[in-house]
């Protein structure tokens, strides 16, 4: 049977969360960290911000003193970032202070410094603020020992930066799923071998390395897998010693396609075999010896496309993360445009704007072998089962290519 797109992730998403293991953890240095998930919750080690902080150059002052206009205070000097003042601000004073320096004692607002004039000492304050204007309060961003990045959180340059702040040189992650990568065929040849007319080198194998590494998996690429079941057979069993295995190529209904054959005498229990999206239809979802694989479709497009809709979600989940479905942006359609009933389809195009809007348009492809048309891409174009007729300026989805 055939399953929808929205059936076959939601498989993915019950059989994983049923039954995957729990990763273990492993402390690494902060800088090694990116892309990994935090195996603990983080906490913040003290206020943030760690004093009352002056958000603009100016005069920190009180903002009782301004109900007249203009008013002259006397200066009291001058706090630059990572310098305090030691006195306090009393009635009519004030003190010159930098963006990022600590609100000296007494003051509760800082006028910007290009609505003051100023003459030695003494300046002349030309318009009123409010009660802390111009200043971010103590403890406004977190207080200390609050959660700032919980358990199961992927680690891009944002959170590391803010594990840095909380002084977390060193966190504690969980370890990166095994994914053991098999491609099929006896069109393959590897990548440093000129090949015959009539093979292909092995670009799925690279591609999905990539895919792998960039959504937190450690990869592990096997030998090319000849169209013979037993010389299969021996490959699969060495996948299924990783924490998942892909496959690739030998899942369609060919006379040589030996995957599935292969996998059922092994004990594999199959959850789908076909998913109703274009390209990559003959998909394969299952578990086998307690691992969980996915034979993916041969062409190259199917591959890349399948591994970012089905594939990156599931390897979120073995390592650790919440499950992260894909999520679509929406364009305005270039051109009018027509598709197959009862398939979703992701085709290679690319947005950009236009007079303001988001403008998605196809790039040149020849259907499922052609990675020139992805490499022209900076996204794929979905469009509905339910929908064949697109007109120009229709909103409709686009799934962003990662990097």
């Amino acid at each position: 049977m055939t399953l929808s797109y929205e059936q076959a992730l939601s498989v993915v998403r019950e059989k994983l969360a049923q039954s995957r293991p729990q990763p273990a953890g492993e402390v690494v240095p902060l800088d090694e960290a990116r892309g990994r998930i935090l195996a603990e919750a983080v906490t913040a080690d003290r206020d943030y911000p760690p004093f009352h902080r002056s958000t603009r150059d100016g005069f920190a002052l009180r903002s009782g003193d301004l109900s007249a206009l203009p008013a002259g205070l006397r200066s009291l000097g001058e706090i630059r970032a990572g310098e305090y003042f030691s006195g306090k601000v009393g009635p009519g004073q004030c003190v010159s202070i930098m963006t990022g320096a600590p609100l000296p004692d007494g003051a509760d607002a800082v006028v910007m410094v290009e609505h003051t004039r100023a003459s030695g000492d003494l300046v002349e304050i030309l318009r009123a603020v409010a009660s802390w204007e111009n200043v971010v309060r103590r403890g406004s961003e977190t207080p200390a020992g609050a959660t700032v990045l919980p358990r199961g959180r992927r680690l891009g340059a944002g959170e590391l930066g803010l594990l840095a702040t909380v002084g977390r040189a060193r966190v504690s992650v969980f370890r990166q799923p095994i994914v053991a990568i098999l491609p099929t065929g006896d069109e393959i040849v590897p990548v440093d071998r000129r090949p015959e007319w009539f093979q292909i080198r092995n670009s799925n194998a690279i591609t999905l390395t990539a895919q792998v590494v960039a959504a937190g998996g450690c990869p592990r690429r096997l030998e090319i897998a000849p169209d013979r079941p037993e010389a299969l057979r021996a490959l699969v069993e060495e996948g299924l010693r990783a924490d998942l295995l892909l496959l690739s190529g030998g899942v369609s209904m060919g006379k040589y396609d030996y995957v599935e054959k292969v996998l059922a005498e092994l004990g594999a229990e199959f959850y789908f075999t076909s998913v109703a999206i274009r390209p990559g239809k003959p998909l394969v979802f299952g578990r086998a010896r307690e691992k969980f694989f996915f034979g993916l479709p041969g062409n190259p497009v199917s591959t890349y496309v399948t591994f970012e809709v089905f594939v990156r979600p599931a390897l979120a989940l073995l390592g650790g993360a919440p499950f992260e479905p894909p999520v679509f942006l929406r364009a305005r359609l270039a051109r009018p445009l027509q598709h197959r009933l009862g398939l979703r389809a992701f085709m290679p195009a690319r947005v950009e704007l236009r007079q303001g809007d988001p403008v998605v348009e196809l790039v040149a492809w020849q259907g499922s072998g052609d990675l020139v048309g992805v490499a022209a891409a900076n996204c794929f174009l979905v469009l509905p089962p339910e929908q064949t007729d697109l007109a120009a300026g229709d909103w409709v989805e686009v799934l962003p290519k990662p990097g």
